[in-house]
């Protein structure tokens, strides 16, 4: 059956189109056939486009230079949605929660989050994913493979975004600003958290006691107290904890650290509330005097 100006029809899937040629390269879909394979790495293409598209890669062309910040692509396609980034385009709308996008991929992506299908499912251990990146970063974690090193202090990470996070410590680029009191992180999420004490946000709530919390880390701390959960244990005592900073300041103990020092006396601490009661001591002689 014809649909408006779509006479030629997928006998698979329905799908219409305007000619003939445009169905036989989506048959290839359904059928795996794909006849335009790349002289120098063999991977094959559905469409005689695509491997012209593909090949630029081998060859370094680039033919296509964005106007704002001369970045160049191999695509046309690739620069229309970089441009976006610059217009701050997004014409793909979810249609459940209104977010916008500037690629439909990533509109594609997030729509899993609404119907919970996750087509990436790792063979180990069967944990499924929204997109194919999830995954493949993922199964890093079974293979051992961090192939990202930073070129400073050799640390290795499993995926790019993570390398990149992690060179802010040495570089000290804090690019995430509160636009409320100027304050920068190295992190989004930490610029999130922090600007929920301008809001007096506290999206995280205990579900035993009601106490809410600005940041999920607080509330897994504050459950351990009803679990009695106490995972950071002492390699010299054994004695156990329910926070990493509480193992921390006792660890100090063992070692003879004492970082807080009393500006008065000189007297050391290892802990900062030990220097605080020391100084009220001060505080008490000096208004005796």
């Amino acid at each position: 059956m014809f649909r408006g100006g779509h006479p030629f029809l997928c006998e698979v899937c329905n799908k219409a189109f305007s000619k003939k040629c445009n169905l036989i390269v989506h048959q290839r879909i359904h059928s795996g056939e794909r006849p335009f394979v790349c002289d120098v790495c063999n991977k094959a293409y559905c469409a005689k486009s695509s491997l012209i598209r593909h090949k630029c890669i081998h060859s370094g062309e680039y033919p296509y230079v964005c106007d704002v910040c001369k970045k160049a692509y191999s695509q046309k396609s690739k620069l229309i949605t970089h441009q976006r980034i610059h217009n701050s385009e997004c014409p793909f709308v979810c249609d459940v929660c209104n977010k916008a996008f500037s690629q439909k991929s990533r509109l594609i992506t997030h729509q899993r989050i609404h119907n919970s299908e996750r087509p990436f499912v790792c063979d180990v251990c069967n944990k499924a994913y929204c997109e194919k990146s999830s995954l493949i970063r993922h199964k890093r974690v079974h293979s051992g493979e961090y192939p990202y090193v930073c070129d400073v202090c050799n640390k290795a990470c499993g995926d790019k975004s993570n390398l990149i996070r992690h060179k802010r410590i040495h570089t000290g680029e804090r690019p995430y600003v509160c636009d409320v009191c100027n304050e920068a992180f190295r992190f989004k999420s930490n610029l999130i958290t922090h600007i929920r004490i301008h809001s007096g946000e506290e999206p995280y709530v205990c579900d035993v006691c009601n106490k809410a919390y600005s940041d999920k880390r607080g509330l897994i701390r504050h459950k351990r107290l009803h679990s009695c959960e106490r995972p950071y244990v002492c390699d010299v005592c054994n004695k156990a904890y329910s926070d990493k900073c509480s193992l921390i300041r006792h660890k100090r103990k063992h070692s003879g650290e004492h970082h807080y020092t009393c500006e008065v006396c000189n007297k050391a601490f290892s802990e900062q509330s030990s220097l605080n009661i020391h100084q009220h001591m001060h505080n008490v002689e000096g208004a005796d005097n």
